[in-house]
């Protein structure tokens, strides 16, 4: 990963398109829908995406209709094989900041994971082929600077499904972008910002840095670069 000057909030990024994951390393995590197609298309699609999350994070296997209304808590996952720091959920792709914490954990969490939502989703759809543009995309995280940003800059996506052009053109209303971002659930962004819902476990936060001692350091990052929009390109 290089950083330069300019890009993204002062970041360039170069983007390694093969890489080989390490035990202890931070990632940043994502992919989208073949052909840029819509991946969540409800809110059902959204809390299965939430709840597969946490159940695939697991060395056991994944039987979906036997974990049905049980609470996270309640369900024997067996050894986690990432923790994950940050995710959000778009309508055509999705985010997740992760780190490796067992051998070959990354790859084998996220192969069982889409696996399982990809079924999912084609099913209840009534479609067959392959739900995401080939394999997932990963960036390593080698700098504490930018580790921390991503996690303003995954929280602050949702921003674009009420203001889609606010990284060119700055945002219109902050106050209702901040309260979008307040009330979005299917991100981990209330699960930092003080919430405490059953979907704050997908995360295991003692796995990263402590950047956030209180909600209210999380919520301020965040406006910082919410603020910051106009240099966000």
């Amino acid at each position: 990963m290089a950083f330069g000057e300019n890009g993204m909030f002062g970041y360039t990024m170069v983007m390694e398109r093969k890489i080989e994951f390490s035990v202890g390393e931070y990632y940043h995590i994502y992919n989208r829908g073949v052909e840029k197609r819509n991946i969540f298309l409800d809110n059902g699609d959204r809390d299965r995406f939430q709840k597969l999350l946490f159940f695939s994070n697991g060395t056991r296997p994944v039987v979906f209709r036997e974990l049905k209304g049980k609470k996270f808590g309640e369900v024997n996952r067996g050894q986690s094989m990432v923790a994950i720091g940050a995710y959000c959920l778009m309508n055509n792709h999705f985010h997740i900041l992760a780190r490796e914490i067992e051998n070959d954990g990354i790859s084998s969490f996220m192969e069982k994971f889409t696996t399982s939502y990809s079924k999912y989703f084609n099913k209840k759809r009534g479609r067959v082929g392959p739900l995401f543009q080939s394999r997932f995309k990963a960036e390593h995280v080698d700098r504490d600077e930018y580790l921390k940003y991503l996690f303003a800059y995954i929280h602050l996506n949702p921003v674009k499904l009420i203001e889609p052009h606010w990284k060119e053109e700055g945002i219109q209303d902050s106050a209702k972008a901040k309260n979008y971002l307040e009330q979005y659930a299917y991100s981990s962004h209330k699960d930092y910002a003080g919430s405490l819902r059953e979907e704050g476990k997908i995360l295991s936060k003692d796995e990263f840095p402590a950047y956030f001692l209180k909600p209210q350091d999380f919520k301020g990052y965040v406006k910082e670069w919410l603020e910051f929009s106009h240099e966000f390109k």
